[in-house]
């Protein structure tokens, strides 16, 4: 099994749930269980079936129920054992020498109500509390080797807008066109699967989105929708033909080693019209801004209140990052093992900045009947401010 030259370091798996650890101690919790995917991998290093045991002193064990080879295999923790069935948790957890916990930590943000009652069912004299903001705020910091694995990431981002061009079509419809960016995103190594933590959402790769479909709204929190295939999926991609002089949009997201870059390109067959290049250029120009203003130490919310603020300004307001009623009130979110990480830069966010936190902005215009321009990269927050990963040109790519 070819996964060693792909595994998350033993040093970082350590770091991390030192830190969980003393989390735990600051809220007097005695344990807590990890089950959620992303959560999981960050601590354990591996998304096989299992629960990751994290006492707030003493050694944390990944309790396996399948595939316990590869579970074994892939993460660097020590204490990895089978686990037959959840039920059996009270009894490892005693067998480890653990006391019986009476305040047990549980990702209550995610998990299923089910899931919920069982636990409280097995552990019926114990207190159950959210630890889900805790590992959240814990995850918004990227270490070197995270920061690594992202900037792998917005290289492949790169690569996969660079080759639009060569693949577009006039005539040809959005999905085909997905299907053939998509293809280059897998050839070059992207899983397919891009993971969001808000119930309800999904996405996969991103969107791919033209003329008036840039302008489709739909549910999920993104300033695009598009028409999509059919109401059963009702975002991204659909089967509308493309044409020239019109804004093609490309935001697709990619995953390396399980982390995220998220970027947004326009494309048209032909010069878009001048107010379309003029609104474009406003959103690059508001981009530099806010690359200089989100620094750390300035509250999350502020960020989009600046944003909005320039946006209105420049006299693109009513079609900042949405339009009438379905304008949605953030101009970035961070990304990391999943596509909707803290830092939130919405309305109202009180969560300060902080260096070495990871976030997407993308200030976008929707314009109805017409379509979508604007820009997203990924950066790392910095002490001077945002720094960019990706590095393909941010201006209209004219085929």
């Amino acid at each position: 099994m070819e996964t060693a030259d792909r595994r998350t370091p033993r040093e970082e798996i350590d770091r991390r749930l030192v830190a969980l650890q003393q989390a735990l101690c600051r809220r007097e919790i005695d344990i807590a269980l990890v089950i959620q995917k992303p959560d999981l991998f960050y601590f354990s290093g591996t998304i096989q079936q299992a629960v990751l045991v994290v006492p707030a002193e003493g050694r944390a064990m990944l309790l396996v129920n399948k595939s316990f080879e590869r579970a074994r295999a892939e993460t660097p923790l020590e204490a990895v054992f089978p686990l037959g069935s959840t039920r059996d948790l009270p009894r490892r957890i005693a067998e480890a020498g653990l006391p019986a916990p009476r305040r047990i930590g549980l990702e209550l943000d995610v998990l299923p109500a089910n899931l919920y009652f069982s636990y409280r069912g097995l552990f019926p004299e114990a207190e159950i509390l959210d630890v889900s903001i805790d590992i959240r705020l814990l995850r918004a910091v990227k270490s070197p080797w995270e920061m690594e694995r992202i900037r792998e990431a917005a290289a492949l981002c790169d690569r996969v807008a660079a080759c639009v061009p060569g693949l577009l079509r006039e005539g040809m419809t959005e999905v085909e066109l997905a299907g053939r960016v998509e293809a280059e995103a897998r050839r070059l190594g992207h899983p397919g699967i891009v993971r969001m933590r808000l119930w309800g959402s999904e996405l996969f790769y991103g969107h791919l989105l033209a003329g008036p479909s840039g302008a489709v709204p739909s549910y999920l929190s993104s300033p695009t929708g598009g028409s999509g295939v059919d109401p059963a999926v009702a975002q991204s991609a659909g089967f509308r033909r493309i044409g020239r002089n019109e804004p093609i949009l490309v935001d697709y997201v990619f995953v390396r080693s399980g982390y995220i870059s998220d970027q947004a390109r326009i494309f048209s067959l032909g010069p878009l019209a001048p107010e379309l290049e003029r609104a474009h250029r406003a959103m690059i120009d508001l981009q530099h801004r806010l690359r200089e203003f989100a620094r750390p130490g300035v509250a999350s919310g502020e960020v989009y209140a600046f944003a909005l603020q320039q946006a209105e300004a420049a006299g693109y307001g009513e079609h900042f990052m949405g339009f009438g009623p379905e304008r949605i009130r953030f101009v970035g979110h961070g990304v990391g093992l999943e596509l909707d990480e803290f830092p939130f830069l919405n309305a109202g966010q009180s969560l300060a900045l902080a260096e070495d936190m990871v976030v997407a902005l993308e200030p976008k215009l929707i314009f109805p009947g017409v379509g979508v321009v604007g820009i997203e990269n990924t950066h790392r927050v910095t002490a001077t401010g945002l720094e960019p990963f990706g590095r393909y040109p941010d201006e209209i790519t004219v085929v």
